[in-house]
């Protein structure tokens, strides 16, 4: 007997590829295979079932153009086997090397039309009772996309191609045998199980003796005898002590990535069909699955399977998590998105399923914002889960279960695996690396591991859950229990969280800084929609609460769940193939179409005649009032524009802007001030290489910096009254500047316009501020965050790119600058060193890029986008101005329009209401959304211009926190960055 180490794991490796695992399968007879090949989009299942057009298709045949489906039907009879035999169809539809998700994929049918189970290259069986066989597989040949990083025209119905990828390998009848699949699983769990000596030895002794004891010539009869050398060392308990592991079924299937969101409601269904499949067969399975959205899909377009997957939510065994419409990002969507995310998400588990969820589960998204922790506490949850911070290229975070501190002092329980993978297989790798990665040994015995194929949907398999009940209580392992988050959780907290450590911030993710810029259009789309949500909502509750006028419920609802659709991890933050974006700027126009709709019908109920304008934006402006509508006051003065240096100077009394001859901003000054705004060329278009390492559309690496163009030629220049309009070229690029500054204005805006046509480019816009400070504010959700503008630690370094709403501010004590703007989000601030002495803050706004996958016609055309810089901004006047930008004021007939509610608070300015709605219970009862947005102490006060009979505070899913009312004075006091939601009732 052998017990050299190498050569007994060659020797087991050899035997379990080459003729164990093809053993466990025997073929008993073929089947007749038909298929038809479905011109244009996927059809229902009873189309398919009833059509005509299937034709003999010999396997070996080639099928499948890119996006396409083929109908295959399996036909045969069952020849005899041995009583109690398992028979089973297997399927080989021409699996690739890659992973399931990444490739084609089949959903099995009964002739009845009714959902068997999902086929992929780890679960390719069906199976089989009674004497025949009749099998549906709607086959979907979707391509592999991701191959290397290379960029590739198969991510698009109309360049993908029509040349079939797949060849139909395989369709037989089977007979499993059980004892050699128990071998096969007894073998692989203890060849993976990393143990030391002398347990090592052990195991290769035992191994050794099973592998003597099987016989070749009849690895079916030997098998048993084999497992009895092994039983042995499968019996040995788990110390004492062993780290305790909470395996949850589950399948990450994003929304939609490198495939489309028609083919994610496919994805959705074959998984969901497998895991109901197992939970009706291997009673100690638990499933996880998040994203409302999903089961949304799934109700509606394969009820049969929504039905079973609702049986088993009753019996508490496939478990909806997550509580989010879908697994959104969390750095772009605005505070008013992020809490729907959580209220439409919740509500719908609590409507279908009667179930509170009590778990935030993002375990993919690209960082986490630290307004998140408020929000989710405030929505009813509990716990947080995140996966994808593991991720960090530099910094690695020092806990994995901890106490995490948002921007207002909120803290959830928070927990990310070490397993360091949310598609975990149960591997003894993966569980060996947990342990050992594990931070928090000593106060904590348990973490989490989420496993199941993922990405492109699959979920667990038989043979997980073989490994997991070997590995309940095996010597040399960890205890791996299977069961649901909430069990975990509920644990780790009882044993660690009082004493567990805080994390005060953000979770930033070293890595895909890039998303906050990659595709352009889909960022503007998601923006303006946001902004025409919240007018739609204000100005729809005045016209239902003055007017009667009935309030769109259903229309809201659906345009809602829409965007917070878009926001899906890998659509807004750009990461998605061609056909994801193209239809995503498709559904935002469609979007905004609607929302200008329900406006224009709202404000009609305001009267008619002379015209008035309508401010949406929580802060008065121009005579106009917050909420409201009015006559604006005319902006008292001018501005002169006249010509300097060769250049232009503007100037309306407040600032004074000069431009030279280049069309760059030399200089701004502030008058009432008396200072210089800039400390160098400003509004100035910066050009840079844009090669990363990997992952094209998702990050951005520091060497982009290294190499840098400015793009200051002019091909023309205009004025006219108010405003400078320059010209550019670059590459095979155009790019026009307008600069304007507005009589009565204390800000300079500006306008740019790309005809953007560059590839592996990074465009960003740069003012250089005259101001010295090592730190920079930054919005967020309902307030915001400041970030370190130097390099003094690894920390600090890798937030070269960083994440912003509608305003970034850069201030010394008593002076500040903002930069404004209203469709992006990336930025970067660095310190200058001034040839004087001091420093300035150079503060940019990214504008473009053009990576190659995995879209490789990226943000290619025309892009308009706005920014302004307010000099001598305080934060009140950055979120004053983000707002303004974003909300412009809207002219309509009418009268003057008395705002429905009005908020005053002390400090002026420091509460800003986030929305105005009528509550989702349909009661009549006005909803108020407001938030503390200077990060200080304020007390408000609200009056409202309706019948007011009671006010409470409510949680975002508007259900009472206090039992008593407000006070009749509707006065609150808020701490730093808190957000309030406030029920007026009317009746």
């Amino acid at each position: 007997m052998h017990d050299d180490r190498t050569v007994v794991e060659d020797r087991l490796s050899r035997l379990l590829a080459e003729r164990l695992r093809p053993a466990v399968h025997r073929v008993v007879a073929g089947l007749d295979v038909a298929a038809w090949h479905v011109p244009g989009e996927p059809v229902p299942p009873a189309v398919a079932l009833a059509s005509q057009a299937f034709e003999r298709f010999p396997v070996g045949e080639a099928w499948g153009p890119p996006w396409s489906t083929t109908w295959f039907h399996l036909t045969g009879t069952v020849p005899a086997v041995p009583a109690g035999a398992r028979v089973e169809v297997v399927v080989d539809l021409g699996w690739n090397s890659a992973s399931p998700g990444f490739q084609a994929e089949g959903l099995a049918y009964r002739p009845d039309g009714s959902v068997h189970k999902g086929l992929h290259p780890r679960n390719d069986w069906v199976p089989v009772s009674g004497s025949t066989v009749d099998l549906f597989v709607e086959a979907a040949a979707n391509p592999t996309v991701l191959d290397g990083f290379r960029p590739t025209h198969l991510g698009d119905l109309a360049t993908a191609g029509d040349a079939p990828l797949y060849r139909l390998v395989r369709a037989d009848i089977t007979v499993r045998d059980e004892t050699l699949a128990d071998l096969v699983h007894d073998l692989s769990v203890l060849a993976e199980l990393q143990a030391g000596e002398p347990r090592r030895h052990q195991i290769l002794r035992a191994l050794s003796r099973a592998m003597d004891a099987l016989d070749p010539a009849d690895l079916s009869g030997t098998a048993a005898a084999a497992r009895a050398e092994l039983a042995g060392v499968l019996a040995r308990p788990a110390d004492a002590s062993a780290h305790r592991i909470s395996a949850v079924g589950h399948a990450h299937i994003d929304t939609a990535w490198l495939w489309p969101q028609r083919e994610t409601v496919r994805k959705v269904a074959r998984t969901a069909a497998n895991v109901v499949d197992l939970l009706d067969t291997h009673p100690d399975l638990v499933y996880a699955m998040s994203s409302a959205q999903q089961f949304a899909w799934l109700e509606e377009h394969r009820p049969e399977v929504f039905a079973r997957v609702a049986e088993h939510v009753r019996a508490g065994r496939f478990v909806p998590v997550g509580g989010m419409w879908v697994e959104s990002d969390t750095n772009l969507p605005g505070g008013e998105a992020m809490a729907r995310q959580f209220t439409h998400g919740k509500r719908f588990f609590l409507d279908r399923f009667g179930i509170e969820t009590r778990e935030a589960w993002l375990p993919d998204s690209f960082g986490y914002s630290a307004a998140l922790p408020q929000i989710v506490k405030l929505s009813g949850t509990r716990w947080f889960l995140t996966q994808k911070i593991s991720w960090n290229q530099t910094n690695k975070l020092p806990h994995h279960t901890f106490w995490w501190e948002g921007i207002d002092g909120t803290r959830v329980f928070t927990h990310f695996p070490p397993a360091d993978t949310y598609n975990g297989e149960l591997t003894g790798a993966e569980l060996a690396h947990a342990v050992r990665n594990f931070r928090d040994h000593g106060e904590a015995t348990r973490s989490l591991l989420p496993f199941g194929h993922g990405d492109g949907g699959g979920g667990p398999t038989r043979e997980m859950l073989a490994r997991a009940r070997r590995l309940r209580d095996l010597e040399g392992s960890p205890r791996v229990a299977v069961e649901s988050p909430a069990a975990f959780f509920a644990g780790a907290e009882a044993e660690y969280g009082s004493r567990a450590p805080v994390w005060v911030g953000e979770l930033y993710l070293e890595l895909h800084r890039a998303t906050y810029t990659s595709q352009a259009a889909t960022k503007q789309g998601n923006r303006r929609a946001e902004h025409l949500l919240r007018e739609a909502e204000l100005w729809c509750t005045t016209a239902t609460v003055r007017h009667g006028a009935d309030y769109p419920y259903e229309t809201l609802d659906r345009l809602w769940k829409t965007v917070l659709l878009h926001q899906f991890h890998d659509i807004l933050p750009g990461s998605s193939i061609a056909w994801v974006h193209r239809e995503a700027r498709e559904t935002y126009a469609r979007i905004a179409g609607e929302l200008e709709g329900l406006i224009h019908g709202s404000v009609s109920f305001f009267g008619s005649g002379d015209n008035t304008v309508l401010n949406a934006s929580p802060f008065a402006r121009d005579g106009v009032p917050a909420l409201g509508g009015g006559r604006p006051v005319p902006a008292e003065g001018s501005t002169r524009a006249e010509t300097h240096d060769g250049g232009w100077v503007l100037d309306n009394g407040l600032l004074r802007v000069v431009l030279d001859g280049r069309g760059v901003v030399v200089s701004v000054v502030d008058l009432a001030a008396g200072r210089e705004v800039l400390a160098g060329p400003a509004n100035l278009l910066q050009l840079h290489r844009d090669e990363p390492n990997r992952w094209d559309a998702w990050d951005v690496d520091p060497f982009y910096r290294d190499l840098v163009t400015d793009v200051d030629g002019v091909t023309a220049l205009a004025v006219s009254d108010d405003t400078v309009r320059v010209s550019r070229a670059f590459g095979a690029s155009t790019v026009t500047q307008e600069i304007t500054l507005a009589a009565g204005a204390r800000r300079v805006d500006f306008r740019v316009e790309v005809d953007w046509h560059e590839r592996e480019k990074f465009l960003k816009v740069a003012f250089p501020i005259d101001v010295h400070t090592d730190h920079a504010a930054f919005e967020t959700q309902y307030g915001h965050l400041t970030r370190a503008t130097h390099e003094n630690t690894s920390w600090d370094a890798a937030r070269f790119e960083v994440c912003a709403h509608r305003w970034v501010r850069v201030a010394e004590p008593d002076y500040g600058v903002a930069l404004v703007n209203d469709s992006t989000y990336g930025h970067d601030v660095r310190r200058v060193a001034r040839p004087g002495g001091g420093t300035a803050s150079v503060v940019r706004l990214s504008l473009l890029r053009a990576p190659r996958f995995p879209d490789p016609e990226t943000d290619q055309g025309v892009h308009a986008m706005r920014y302004a810089l307010v000099p001598g901004a305080s934060v009140a006047a950055a979120v004053r101005a983000g707002y303004e930008i974003n909300l412009p004021l809207r002219t309509v007939p009418g009268s003057a329009l008395a705002p429905l509610l009005r908020v005053e608070s002390t400090p002026a300015d420091a509460v800003v209401v986030e929305a105005v709605k009528l509550a989702d219970d349909r009661s009549g009862d006005v909803v108020l959304r407001v938030y503390e947005a200077l990060g200080g102490r304020a007390t408000a006060t609200i009056s409202a211009d309706f019948d007011v009979t009671g006010a409470v505070e409510t949680d975002l899913l508007e259900r009472d926190l206090e039992p008593d009312a407000l006070g009749s004075g509707l006065t609150l006091r808020l701490r730093p960055f808190q957000i309030a939601t406030i029920r007026l009732r009317r009746r």
